[in-house]
């Protein structure tokens, strides 16, 4: 299946933002077991880009992983052939697009305004990112798709296991989650099932 079929069957990336990827793995099991398996995971951590390898090669098909926070073409370059299989960035970024269309990866670009997410779907962003949705919530995204129905939005940025299903039902087709499913603390301390029952949580919140 394709990847951006797998997120729109599934509506939910995790955001893994953490300091180290030491437990990238254990974190990844813990969130397929939740039933969360789309994974970002974000260059602003050490060693990403080995966390999807890492992932990929412990937990197969099992998961789709990614690269987030991709601000420079040559990132997204060695994310993807690290094993990378979307990449996302926090904003229009042309050059990662065309980075992403040459090498047919999918590219969730972020934006916030109209022009904004307009430019990156023509830019080649199949998924376009809003960010931070919870500057406008879901009433922004019905705002925004009226004039532009045809845009595949996924809003990220205070989305939670309580409004997740009311950005879906504004039109997003997925949300990306971060702070409410994986937080540094959680890792450091082990805390694994934590994490499952988080995205147990927000998977639940979505029916």
């Amino acid at each position: 299946m394709p990847i951006i079929d797998q997120i729109l069957k599934h509506k939910i990336v995790a955001v893994i933002r953490l300091h180290d990827y030491q437990y990238a793995v254990e974190t990844a099991r813990a969130l397929a077991a939740g039933g969360i398996p789309v994974l970002e995971f974000t260059l602003t951590g050490q060693g990403a880009i080995d966390a999807v390898v890492a992932t990929r090669k412990a937990l197969g098909d099992s998961v789709v992983a990614g690269v987030g926070t991709v601000l420079k073409a040559e990132d997204a370059e060695a994310a993807i052939g690290a094993g990378a299989q979307f990449v996302v960035t926090p904003a229009v970024r042309p050059a990662v697009i065309a980075a992403c269309v040459n090498r047919q990866t999918l590219s969730i670009a972020g934006g916030l305004t109209p022009t904004e997410l307009l430019a990156a779907h023509e830019a080649g962003s199949e998924l376009v990112k809003v960010f931070p949705a919870q500057v406008g919530g879901p009433r922004y995204i019905k705002d925004v798709l009226a004039p532009l129905p045809f845009l595949k939005l996924v809003p990220t940025g205070g989305i939670s296991a309580e409004n997740a299903r009311d950005f879906l039902s504004a039109g997003a087709v997925a949300v990306g989650i971060g702070g409410n499913l994986v937080s540094n603390r959680l890792v450091a301390e082990g805390a694994f099932d934590q994490i499952t029952a988080a995205a147990r949580a927000c998977v639940a919140g979505l029916r």
